[in-house]
């Protein structure tokens, strides 16, 4: 059996590498712009390439890196503050709103079996929807099975609402059925986490 490789987008602090990794893949390479965050991916992936600015992202310079042809999971945050209500929601108006096609054009070579993709839960309903209809189009002309749907972490035991759109994509010719986890009850809250005893 191939081993199961991950490339990260927007890789932030590396949430979705740890979960990848828990789930059995190997992160292979990453993709994350702001300093902070590389520094934080620097000393706890001091290992795998990575890359600065997207738009260099190649098939020819992955190779390079990497060494690899092939990836079975490309996952990317890609940046929420053009669909947040919490911004100006400019969407594909706004430079940062259309980093999904820079996600696109690497999909286009790189033809990974899984995506897993994650937005803030108004890019739902952004523009009426159109947003999303543009997403869900632009990778079902990729050649993948896309399936969405809005979750709140708090119904996955974790003290935060925080609620978010997951994408998940496989490609058509695997054939996969897939169904989002159900929510499950659980009485975990903030205070589990506090010291009761502070200075």
């Amino acid at each position: 059996m191939k081993p199961l490789t991950h490339f990260s987008l927007f890789t932030g602090i590396g949430g979705i590498d740890l979960a990848a990794e828990a789930a059995g893949f190997t992160t292979v390479c990453q993709c994350e712009w702001a300093d902070y965050p590389t520094a934080v991916l620097e000393k706890h992936w001091p290992l795998v390439p990575r890359f600065r600015d997207i738009t260099t992202v190649t098939k020819e310079a992955f190779i390079e890196k990497t060494g690899r042809k092939e990836i079975t999971l490309l996952s990317g945050g890609f940046p929420c503050q053009p669909f947040s209500l919490a911004g100006k929601q400019r969407g594909f108006e706004d430079s940062r709103g259309t980093m999904f096609f820079e996600i696109a054009r690497i999909l286009r070579y790189h033809k990974p079996k899984v995506v897993f993709l994650e937005n803030v839960d108004n890019l739902v309903r952004h523009d009426n929807g159109r947003t999303l209809e543009v997403i869900v189009n632009t990778l079902d002309e990729l050649g993948y099975d896309v399936h969405y749907k809005v979750l709140a972490a708090s119904d996955f035991g974790v003290a935060q609402i925080r609620k978010r759109v997951y994408i998940v994509c496989f490609l058509k010719s695997l054939k996969i059925s897939f169904q989002f986890p159900e929510p499950f009850s659980s009485d975990i809250a903030l205070e589990d986490f506090l010291d009761s005893d502070v200075d």
